[in-house]
């Protein structure tokens, strides 16, 4: 969340950040709450101090009269503070509500604009491969090839499960160690995660835990959800900590499963593993100082890049727009994948990478001392090293043959052990 002294004093700029994000929140609230909330603290300070001022008169030596009258005087104060205290805890619960509402601010770079056709292409590795034949999608070589059951998985799990089988689940264990090797080269510390996080942690992390517009699955009478991403995990990993100044940056990976409700997403572009509620993820994170932010973030693309650069696929890089950042996000790059089975050939998400500045920490408390002793909340970032189902459609599509078989990238034969798919 923004500091309620940087919403106040940059109202209209903030207001403008909500207008380019596409966000409905109120800005306006939030200053007036800020400033009513800090009359009621200085309102309850002075009656505190009148109240010390009680007692010590109390100590003097008195008359019962006049002793009489000092202890009506702080009866009255003790209920005016508690009163005074009831209305501060209300009004501080309203503005946290109203604070939390509004999205970081954007970076001045990221491109303004409401869909993500607004994105601005920054850079594009690799071709489109030209096929001498009609190219099948990802589903149908999934059937072909008996890699993927989704009639199955509709029977026993629902909608946008799956069935991984065969050679499939090797690729996807393939993937998961290829690019683990790749970050932990890069000094990242792998860690395997819970798939479940409390509540709390999701609102810090900035995900909403229930409510028709929530996309995480609630556990009933738990105060806990299924993760949607390792980012909510590895982000609530120091919560309420702080982290030695000459620690930073930690760089930290995480492998978990990833539940998503993709509620109200449909349509051809949703259709087999590129939209699906449970799939498998390996997540970058990163908590550093506040000047180290940027280049990390540049970082955690490069690795990207070069993740699917290995892997042979034809990829884009998008600077992500203002209406298509999700709240906690400063900046954001997207790797878009060259899908050959989506609409006759389009490019389709398969990373991203974020810089959250403080907006994350700030909620979850995570801090760092500053050289003058005083404590700072430090920046948080979060990348996809791969997220494994997206990656499989890329490569199915992209690695087919004309006589219906797949070859398997190079850099993954090592991985599972064979160099192609065939029935």
């Amino acid at each position: 969340m923004l500091d309620y002294r940087f919403i106040k004093d940059n109202l209209e700029a903030v207001k403008q950040n909500i207008a380019n994000r596409n966000m409905k929140c109120d800005a306006d609230a939030v200053a007036a709450l800020f400033d009513t909330r800090n009359a009621l603290v200085s309102d309850v300070q002075a009656l505190q101090q009148k109240r010390n001022a009680n007692a010590a008169a109390m100590k003097a030596k008195l008359t019962p009269e006049e002793r009489n009258a000092l202890i009506a005087e702080g009866k009255a104060l003790k209920d005016q503070i508690a009163a005074g205290e009831e209305q501060l805890k209300a009004v501080e619960a309203e503005l946290d509500s109203e604070a939390r509402k509004i999205p970081n601010m954007a970076h001045p770079d990221a491109p303004v604009g409401a869909v993500d056709s607004d994105n601005l292409e920054v850079k594009r590795v690799g071709e489109p491969r030209k096929f001498a034949f009609a190219p099948k999608d990802h589903v149908q070589l999934g059937q072909d090839l008996d890699l993927v059951d989704f009639d199955a998985a509709t029977k026993v799990s629902g909608n946008k499960f799956y069935y991984l089988k065969n050679e499939a689940v090797f690729l996807e264990l393939a993937l998961v160690n290829y690019a683990l090797r790749i970050l932990v080269n890069h000094g990242f510390t792998p860690f395997i995660t819970p798939d479940v996080a409390r509540e709390e942690i999701l609102r810090g992390i900035g995900f909403n835990p229930r409510g028709n517009e929530s996309n995480v699955y609630a556990l009933e009478g738990e105060n806990a959800c299924l993760v949607a991403t390792a980012e909510i995990t590895l982000g609530g990993y120091h919560s309420d900590e702080i982290l030695p100044r000459d620690k930073l940056p930690l760089l930290y990976c995480g492998l978990s499963h990833c539940f998503r409700r993709e509620a109200g997403a449909a349509g051809q572009f949703s259709k087999g593993l590129y939209r699906v509620h449970q799939f498998t993820k390996l997540e970058m994170f990163v908590y550093c100082l506040p000047e180290q932010s940027d280049d990390l973030h540049k970082k955690l693309r490069l690795i990207e890049e070069e993740i699917f650069a290995g892997l042979g696929l034809p990829f884009r890089v998008v600077d992500t727009c203002t209406g298509d950042l999700g709240a906690p996000a400063y900046r954001k790059w997207d790797l878009e994948a060259w899908m050959p089975g989506r609409n006759n050939g389009e490019w389709g998400e398969v990373t991203s990478t974020s810089n959250c500045t403080d907006f994350q920490s700030r909620r979850l408390n995570v801090r760092y001392k500053d050289e003058d002793g005083k404590n700072r909340f430090v920046h948080m970032l979060n990348g996809t090293a791969v997220a494994v189902s997206r990656a499989l459609v890329a490569i199915l599509e992209n690695y087919q043959n004309e006589d219906g078989s797949v070859s398997v990238p190079p850099a993954l034969v090592p991985y599972c052990g064979f160099d192609r798919i065939a029935r």
